[in-house]
């Protein structure tokens, strides 16, 4: 009675024959999953019905501008997610508008006028990626209901993206766009194409060259230098940051982000099927995740602004991170679930983070600092990279300083939230700025750096950071240092100098006003009232939270009132905002004077204080500054029994316990001493032209590790050292020589 093929049952009198289901194809299940995520986003019914009602009988909705084609408008995006949010109401069961004719009728028609008129954009990326991107989410919801002709004038608009498109550049948007060309595969049944497009996504998993290792050194020398097309340079760097351009600029927080977000989709709806991705990929996925772009996050949720471009100008560009891309790494892998579900669960449920981290992305020169209860950054550049991104499309129009040794300081992550558009960008945090009447032209915001002198020294937990800053739009010069311990860190700066008759300030933050100002000056607490104003002889000033330490009575200039600004300023995209708007704004900075010459400032940061702490000292009695000139800074922590100094120039330094470091070269310091005795030194090179650092310490030492070698000398009782750097693509991280 039972066969293969079929079985047949006779119930009372009446049979049915049954064929067995065939089990999905990989191809198949892939699909549907595509779909699935897809119509996640949630039907808007009264915007459905308001497409229906305002559509045009030509296919066009009347507020759209569909003549401006230029990088700043393209206005017809907007048809195109109306054609996606069509397709998904006539598709989605709980809508009214399920299966409705006027639906399909207004879909149809808005579809019919896009592919009469394949409108093109004067920016590339719309028209690779951005409208087959649309195109291609229609025809996976509802190209079963379209016209055969429509779908079929619709391909070659699709087909633009595809893996061998001039903006299918690796390390840059091919992920993107091969993608795109992956999905269509799946809508048009081509399952060779698909393998092969899937195994080359997987492929861009890796890290690549920065292109500042070949052109830093011998930038003005190479013909074509970074404009040399024919070199790579963008994708995952080797200390896990992200460069999208050949101009070295910090990407981790915007292309770098849609990157890994493209992968972790990819691996979900590929994983269990033949098309799965090998688990070394998916493991360099999750430490480019974790160790880049988390640690460019505020506790792994909120942006670092320090290490934001071109989108500080877009509102709501600091939103926190939400946990999908987390969720669906943690469906794919084991591999560090800890770290991830952390991060999933600060997302989420706010807990709070316990990571404690200091790392320098060598290859970006960006620096990141987080305690459970506070973070910091710092962005640098040198002769190896450019400054800041270009303002493409008219964004960031004022960024021309964003880059010289900014210090952003966070408690919350919310302290800059939407600030940009009242800003002002000749006082940016940690910033020290020549203060122009207006600003130069958006065109001359990206410059290459003029020094060679930028790096870090850290043990993954504290750091010292120092930047030979050279000012590429200002005749401005000056040597500037961070030192970073659990509860405070220092800023130092010297030999400020600058050749204009205009002022020069350092900026120690510029931020939201959240609450009361406090100042100390001549030991008298006072609460500010709003307002701008100088305050002499200040010991110090708390504001949110936030310390801000002066080792010796400085004068201050001082800021906390309401401030008018308008996106439109910084931003010209045709939907930027143009109207003013007021956010009340504490800034504080100090004023080195019209052309200031050998200039310097001293102040601690300490986060997460109090005024009784700031009152009694408590907040700073473990620094101690032991130089701040143009050849040493450096500062000695007594609590942790630990030196950070950075060497401009070769050179010694005597230490509060008595011992002397000496280096025969350049370079950055973190000595971890034990009664008064080195136990351990982290090393690094800031001008990555060294194979091996020289340098000494006073006293008889011994090594633990390989790779370095020590001698005594007793004759002048210090032990001479020689620590290995590291080189090619990890020239520039630092070192660690263990001691005994």
């Amino acid at each position: 009675m039972m066969k293969r093929e079929f079985l047949m049952v006779c119930v009372l009198g009446a049979c049915f024959i049954s064929f067995p289901s065939r089990a999905k194809t990989d191809f198949e299940i892939v699909k549907q999953r595509i779909v699935e995520e897809l119509m996640k986003p949630p039907v808007d019914d009264v915007r459905i019905e308001s497409l229906i009602t305002n559509q045009v009988s030509d296919g066009t909705w009347p507020d759209i501008n569909y003549l401006d084609v230029s990088r700043e408008g393209f206005e017809h995006r907007f048809h195109l997610s109306n054609m996606a949010a069509l397709g998904r109401a006539y598709k989605t069961r709980n809508s009214k508008f399920y299966k409705n004719k006027k639906v399909k009728s207004a879909l149809e028609l808005a579809l019919e006028n896009w592919v009469e008129n394949d409108y093109i954009c004067d920016n590339w990326w719309h028209n690779e990626i951005g409208t087959p991107d649309n195109l291609v989410t229609l025809m996976l919801v509802a190209g079963d209901i379209l016209p055969e002709e429509l779908v079929q004038k619709a391909q070659p608009i699709i087909g633009r993206a595809h893996i061998d498109a001039p903006g299918a550049r690796p390390g840059g948007d091919r992920i993107k766009i091969a993608g795109i060309q992956a999905k269509n595969m799946l809508f048009i049944g081509d399952t060779q194409t698909f393998d092969k497009v899937v195994r080359v996504i997987e492929s861009e998993i890796k890290f690549v060259e920065w292109i500042g290792a070949k052109y830093g050194y011998s930038f003005r020398r190479d013909v074509g230098g970074f404009e040399n097309r024919t070199e790579g340079g963008r994708g995952i760097q080797y200390d896990n940051s992200f460069h999208h351009r050949i101009d070295g600029v910090n990407n981790t927080l915007s292309y770098g982000t849609g990157y890994a977000s493209a992968f972790i989709d990819w691996a979900g709806v590929v994983a269990g099927t033949d098309y799965a991705f090998s688990t070394e990929r998916i493991n360099r996925l999750v430490d480019y995740y974790l160790d880049g772009i988390c640690k460019h996050l505020v506790f792994g949720k909120f942006p670092d602004v320090g290490a934001k471009n071109r989108s500080i100008s877009r509102e709501n560009s600091l939103r926190a991170y939400d946990p999908s891309d987390v969720a669906k790494l943690l469906e794919c892998t084991d591999y560090r679930r800890p770290e991830l579900e952390e991060i999933k669960n600060t997302r989420t449920t706010g807990s709070p983070a316990t990571l404690s981290h200091a790392t320098f992305y060598w290859n970006t020169e960006h620096f990141t600092v987080q305690r459970p209860g506070w973070f910091a950054s710092v962005r640098m550049y040198s002769t190896r990279n450019f400054n800041m991104e270009q303002p493409y499309n008219s964004e960031g129009l004022l960024n021309h300083h964003r880059g010289d040794g900014t210090n952003h300081i966070s408690l919350s992550g919310t302290e800059y939230y939407d600030i940009a558009p009242v800003f002002d960008y000749q006082k940016i945090p940690g910033a020290t700025i020549v203060q122009k009447a207006q600003p130069t032209a958006p065109e001359e915001i990206q410059k290459l750096g003029l020094t060679d002198f930028v790096g870090a020294a850290t043990d993954g937990k504290y750091a010292a950071v120092g930047f030979d800053f050279k000012s590429p739009h200002d005749p401005l010069s000056a040597r500037k240092a961070w030192f970073f311990f659990d509860k405070e860190y220092v800023c130092l700066g010297t030999g400020i100098s600058a050749k204009q008759e205009l002022q020069v300030a350092t900026t120690l933050n510029q931020c939201l006003l959240r609450s009361d100002v406090k100042v100390s000056s001549q030991n008298a607490v006072s609460v500010i009232e709003n307002g701008e104003r100088v305050i002499e002889n200040v010991n110090w000033v708390f504001h949110d939270g936030m310390g801000y330490i002066f080792p010796e009575p400085a004068s201050v200039n001082l800021m906390n009132k309401q401030v008018t600004g308008s996106w439109w300023t910084i931003n010209k995209q045709s939907d930027s905002p143009k109207g003013e708007i007021q956010k009340d704004v504490f800034k504080l900075w100090i004023d080195h004077g019209s052309r200031p010459s050998d200039a310097s400032y001293e102040y601690i940061v300490s986060p997460g204080t109090t005024t009784e702490e700031l009152r009694t000292g408590s907040s700073a009695k473990s620094i101690n500054i032991l130089s701040n000139t143009p050849e040493i800074q450096a500062v000695y922590h007594k609590d942790l029994n630990m030196a950070q100094v950075v060497f401009y120039t070769a050179g010694q330094l005597q230490m509060p316990n008595g011992l002397t470091i000496k280096s025969d070269s350049p370079g950055i310091f973190m000595l971890k001493m034990e009664n008064n005795t080195v136990k351990g030194v982290t090393v690094a090179d800031p001008n990555r032209e060294l194979a091996t650092i020289h340098f000494s310490i006073s006293g008889k030492l011994d090594l633990t590790g390989e790779g370095h070698t020590a001698r005594w000398n007793e004759e002048e009782n210090i032990t001479e050292i020689s620590a290995k750097l590291p080189e090619g693509n990890y020239a520039g991280k630092s070192v660690t020589v263990e001691l005994k």
